[in-house]
């Protein structure tokens, strides 16, 4: 065997097949490594790898269309089948030699990332995941080709025949779409070549791709040798024996491959798909973990699409929730086939790839708006992914699906002050949390209800009655929890002050101007970027930004005896307060103003007895509670109201289940103009004009040196 991988490895490269293949595989790459990578500036080689995948309905068929039809059609086939050497060994030699010639071209590929790792954060794992999956998927190209050039004594014909079962297998996934879901559909989508690259391409090493990979490969390789060996047989006399023999050969060969490929997608998704993205998107958190696994209600998902046609991501995520319990099933229900299905739980129609979850008490939809979180570029006119929040709706929905109606949260907003009420994604935060909202007025209530988990003043601009004020001021003392947030333009509200006075906390005169160029936004001194402290209340967001537009500072005892003061967003030591704001000439310290640095947002905690803790969480903006505010900082401003939320309304603040929004990529990479130019220059020109320049020498050199050879001899 190693004869013949030898002797075809010098052939590809003796002419000018080799060369050209590699050549045309790097020059397409190449077009779109300068596109998608170095002018984009994505870091994920993915991206170009998911496509180019189609480069090898064409490149491979010109690979592999003479390694059998050649022999053949030179008759020295017969010497072959003559051979001391196996008929295994020789076609599997001629294999290793193909993959060999195609493993040079992913070998340059795989020194693209980096390449990129030069300029910015690379995903590592993903990328060599991604050209893990290409290799795997070049391979089973070539063996699919090797078997069409079997099939024919024509070079001509076997590349046509590759090109057409490659082209098949590439679209199977949409061939199968349009007839719809059949037994036949199942039959055809067991050769779809394309689908299980997918999951490479999306970061998850997956063991059902890489045996179905493998699977095909090898079937394709034995296919072949049943040809070859075929026509040896045919020169005997015991025809319908050997003919027999090689059917029932045939049958064990797609026997053990079917099997092979049902036992892995048996198994569970944690033993088969290891996590490869950088900000594990595909892993389950512990919460959910936990959580799954001690269901002991029937829950189904059912998911609104056809199996084939779901979102693989979303599939990939379901996948792991399903073998976490056998109390969890999800179930597809194709729109198609049952059209008015959601009207069982809503009346308006969710969107393709929408979820219900259904227990025995209540149900939830969970959209397929709110899976992805995007962001919106105004200059460009276009959005963009950055968030995939498929577990953080998922594992809500199923608390709010099997928790007692008890065990859900009630937040009182508290309303008759002119204050703000939440809305857009702060009060989808609220859902998620799996808390109910209901709006309380004062005037109308002896007492703060005894059932709320949490309260919320948003920025009242009136001030509160003395009967008011004492409601809330009751309702901390007995353990309760709230969410206060200020507005510098409405500072003169005794009793509403009074409130946090009576917890040591006041409100600093003024509105905050920041002078540090890095703690501000687009170097607007009241568009604050404030520090972020490390703590339970800013678990999420701790490394990021929080925006807190026209914020007032808050102050409080340096000590205290009873009470634990926690700052949670500071400034800078070169902000200002400034307290005549009309007046101001500049952002820096006048007469009257007041010298920082301002904690802008803090919590106050204090233990009332053994079982109950008063919580207060203050903010000097109510504008960061908006959804303008939030969108500066895609969705952190949110995801800090979430662990605000998680650590009012529970005791240990995961007891909500609120798990944050995952990032769907790194950010972009910047790579510089001449790095550009020459990174294109080299990858699509260069390099492909010197490896067919390289084959057409060395094809010239053969030709020059036969004449002299044969005239020597």
């Amino acid at each position: 065997m190693i004869a013949i991988l030898k002797r075809e490895w010098k052939s590809y490269f003796q002419n000018i097949t080799g060369w050209l293949f590699i050549a045309a595989v790097l020059a397409l790459y190449g077009l779109y490594f300068l596109a998608y990578n170095l002018r984009a500036g994505y870091p994920y080689v993915s991206y170009t790898l998911s496509a180019i995948s189609f480069i090898m309905l064409i490149a491979v068929p010109i690979l592999t269309m003479r390694s059998m039809a050649e022999e053949r059609h030179s008759r020295t086939d017969q010497l072959v089948l003559t051979a001391p050497v196996s008929l295994g060994k020789m076609i599997f030699g001629k294999f290793l030699a193909m993959v060999g010639v195609f493993t040079v071209a992913v070998a340059v590929i795989a020194v693209t990332p980096l390449v990129l790792a030069a300029f910015g954060t690379v995903p590592m794992g993903e990328n060599y995941v991604a050209v893990l999956g290409f290799w795997l998927y070049g391979c089973t190209c070539i063996a699919v080709g090797m078997l069409a050039s079997a099939l024919t004594e024509s070079q001509v014909i076997a590349a046509v025949v590759a090109f057409a079962f490659l082209f098949l297998g590439y679209m199977m996934n949409s061939i199968t779409g349009l007839i719809g879901d059949h037994l036949i559909t199942k039959v055809l989508g067991a050769y779809d070549l394309y689908t299980p690259l997918q999951s490479f391409m999306s970061g998850c090493l997956d063991l059902t791709g890489v045996v179905y990979f493998v699977s095909v490969t090898g079937l394709c390789l034995f296919l072949t040798c049943q040809c070859v060996q075929k026509r040896r047989w045919s020169m005997t006399t015991k025809k319908l024996t050997t003919g027999m023999f090689s059917v029932a050969m045939i049958v064990v060969g797609f026997a053990v491959a079917i099997a092979a490929n049902l036992v892995v997608k048996e198994m569970p998704s944690s033993w088969t798909a290891v996590d490869a993205t950088s900000t594990k998107m595909y892993s389950l958190t512990d919460t959910t973990k936990d959580y799954v696994k001690n269901l002991s209600q029937d829950v189904t998902i059912y998911v609104l699409s056809s199996e084939k046609s779901a979102d693989s991501t979303l599939a990939e995520t379901l996948q792991r929730y399903e073998d976490l319990s056998k109390h969890l099933k999800v179930v597809y229900k194709d729109p198609e086939k049952s059209p008015n299905f959601y009207q069982q739980y809503t009346d308006s129609a969710p969107s393709q790839n929408s979820m219900i979850v259904e227990s025995d008490a209540r149900s939830r939809v969970v959209d397929y708006s709110d899976v992805y979180e995007y962001s919106y570029d105004y200059s460009t006119y276009s959005s963009s992914v950055d968030g995939y929040d498929a577990e953080g709706q998922l594992t809500s929905a199923l608390q709010y699906v099997t928790k007692a109606d008890s065990e859900l949260p009630v937040i009182y907003e508290i309303t008759g002050h002119g204050e703000n009420t939440l809305s857009g994604g702060f009060s989808e935060a609220v859902e998620k949390a799996n808390m109910t909202v209901s709006q309380l007025t004062l005037l109308t209530e002896d007492a703060i209800p005894e059932d709320a988990a949490a309260i919320i003043i948003n920025g009242p601009t009136s001030d509160f009655s003395e009967d008011d004020a004492a409601k809330v001021k009751e309702y901390l003392q007995g353990g309760g929890r709230a969410l206060i947030a200020c507005s510098f333009e409405y500072q003169d509200l005794p009793n509403f002050a009074s409130v946090l006075e009576t917890y040591g906390i006041e409100r600093v005169a003024g509105i905050v101007m920041e002078n540090s160029a890095s703690a501000c936004y687009r170097s607007t001194p009241y568009y604050l970027l404030p520090e972020i402290e490390s703590t339970a209340y800013t678990s999420s967001v701790t490394g990021g930004y929080i925006f807190a537009p026209y914020s007032e500072g808050l102050s409080y005892p340096e000590e205290s005896e009873d009470i634990t003061y926690t700052p949670l967003l500071v400034t800078s030591d070169q902000a200002v307060s400034k307290t005549d704001v009309a007046n101001a000439e500049t952002s820096e310290l006048e007469d009257g103003d007041i010298a920082g640095p301002f904690t802008i947002a803090l919590t106050a905690e204090q233990d009332v007895d053994d079982d109950n803790t008063m919580k207060l969480v203050v903010f000097g903006s109510t504008e960061m509670l908006t959804d303008n505010a939030d969108s500066i900082v895609s969705g952190r401003n949110v995801s800090m109201f979430s662990d605000v939320l998680g650590q009012l309304a529970g005791d240990d603040g995961e007891s909500t289940g609120v798990i944050p929004v995952k990032e769907y990529t790194l950010g972009t990479i910047t790579v510089t103009s001449l790095g550009t130019l020459i990174g294109g220059l080299a990858a699509t020109v260069i390099l492909p004009i010197l490896l067919i320049v390289t084959g057409v020498v060395i094809l010239s050199l053969i030709h020059i040196s036969e004449p002299t050879r044969r005239s020597y001899i």
